[in-house]
């Protein structure tokens, strides 16, 4: 696709990437088949091409609008217009490009602005963990709609800790932690996330057990925060990039220190943090240190399936009654891990392999769930639209439970089902002898 960029895109990084995306766009429209928003609106200017069009007609100089922001705000980020494209069209990277000037040249409502920065602050706080313990304290009394945002809390039974540390010296004097790492032949980081430890905390446990069970220690890293996912696709990117070299500066003596790698258990986190190279790539301090920790970066799934040994010598410490005790489960792949990171049959594989019963629909399993981040807080109709179509899928097949890879799926799909939805780390842990 030819461009005449403006004159202020001319000679700058966003331009030159944008116009490299560009030159690979060919019109087919075979991303429109498989765009969800598309298929709920009808709309093309609702579709990728069409958005694609909206944001070369802003690079070549016309003046974006009100119309323009909807349009590419209602972008879902799924990237299932990625996997679908025969060109390699980068369409997330151009998104993001031309989202982040039109947020320049229109000036949002204000009562739009406030929202968007109160989704920033309050998920990002420690303050959203105390929130949310209320909450769920009081959820028997809540409003349904409140209701089915706020996830039950399940127990912890095993008393289980996971070591923050700023370097590995003080993980090795502390007598706690480090009599328990004699037994480890390895080390991860794990990112604890924004609303994980809230809404699901059981999920990085049950991965330090399952992990501790392959004969690796699982790490928290001191000063760790929000990937930064969150303010770059509510267009705060400075604040995103601020994030991320936060998040850099707490990894780093770590990876250097010995740790083999930064595994993720929300598939939205790592597709994030698999980019800080390619967000970092124009700050001259940050850009080695952002591509070792890109590349440094893996889904639980993708570590897993990577140590062959390590998770025959787990298979062994299952045990095989609660194992067929679990019966049949439905996965919903994420889109984050599917299309953003190309895991599609990673989860499955694993467990497959250790000898669960796991099934993945055949109906629209490449279409998003609706959850998108805060998508389904500022898009409700369109994210509710989308769960329901993904929920008829994955109960037409019967399962005792639904498994996700991503905390944002998992309390979109359980806001919507009577079935419970886990994480699918939660499963092997549950089935440890």
């Amino acid at each position: 696709m030819q461009t005449n960029l403006a004159p202020e895109f001319l000679n700058t990084p966003q331009g030159e990437e944008a116009e490299s995306i560009l030159r690979k766009c060919v019109h087919c429209g075979f991303c429109t088949a498989t765009c969800p928003t598309y298929q709920i609106l009808g709309d093309e200017l609702d579709g990728p091409r069409g958005r694609i069009y909206l944001i070369k007609q802003t690079l070549e100089g016309a003046e974006p609008t009100e119309k323009t922001q909807l349009h590419l705000d209602r972008c879902l980020t799924c990237r299932n217009c990625e996997t679908t494209c025969p060109s390699g069209v980068q369409y997330g990277r151009l998104l993001d490009i031309g989202r982040e000037i039109v947020e320049s040249k229109v000036k949002r409502p204000w009562h739009q602005k406030i929202i968007r920065h109160s989704l920033r602050v309050s998920l990002t706080s420690p303050l959203f963990g105390v929130a949310m313990r209320l909450g769920q304290f009081v959820r028997p009394f809540l409003p349904q709609f409140i209701k089915v945002k706020v996830p039950i809390l399940k127990a912890n039974h095993h008393n289980t800790t996971i070591p923050l540390v700023s370097d590995l010296g003080q993980l090795e004097s502390n007598k706690s932690f480090s009599s328990g790492f004699n037994q480890h032949e390895g080390r991860v980081l794990l990112l604890a996330g924004c609303v994980q430890p809230s809404m699901a905390p059981n999920i990085n446990l049950a991965t330090a057990r399952v992990l501790g069970a392959m004969g690796v220690q699982v790490l928290y890293a001191q000063g760790a925060g929000c990937c930064g996912a969150l303010s770059h696709h509510l267009n705060a990117q400075e604040e995103a990039l601020d994030q991320m070299r936060r998040n850099i500066d707490a990894w780093w003596p770590l990876l250097e220190g010995g740790v083999e790698a930064l595994v993720m258990t929300a598939s939205g986190c790592g597709v994030s943090v698999k980019e800080y190279g390619h967000l970092l790539a124009h700050d001259a301090k940050y850009s080695i240190k952002a591509s070792k920790v890109a590349a440094s970066t893996l889904d639980l799934s993708e570590w897993m399936e990577s140590r062959p040994e390590q998770l025959r010598a787990l298979k062994q410490k299952l045990d095989a009654t609660k194992i067929k005790q679990q019966g049949l489960q439905a996965y919903h792949p994420p889109c984050t891990l599917q299309h953003g990171q190309k895991l599609k049959d990673n989860v499955q594989n694993v467990i497959g392999y250790l000898g669960f019963d796991l099934k993945i629909t055949n109906q629209e399993s490449h279409l998003c769930c609706g959850s998108a981040g805060t998508y389904s807080v500022l898009n409700p109709e369109i994210a509710n639209n989308l769960k329901s179509r993904k929920l008829g899928h994955l109960e037409s097949l019967k399962p005792k439970a639904i498994l996700s890879a991503n905390i944002g799926c998992i309390t979109q799909l359980q806001s919507g089902t009577e079935l419970p939805v886990n994480h699918w780390i939660e499963l092997i842990d549950d089935c440890l002898g």
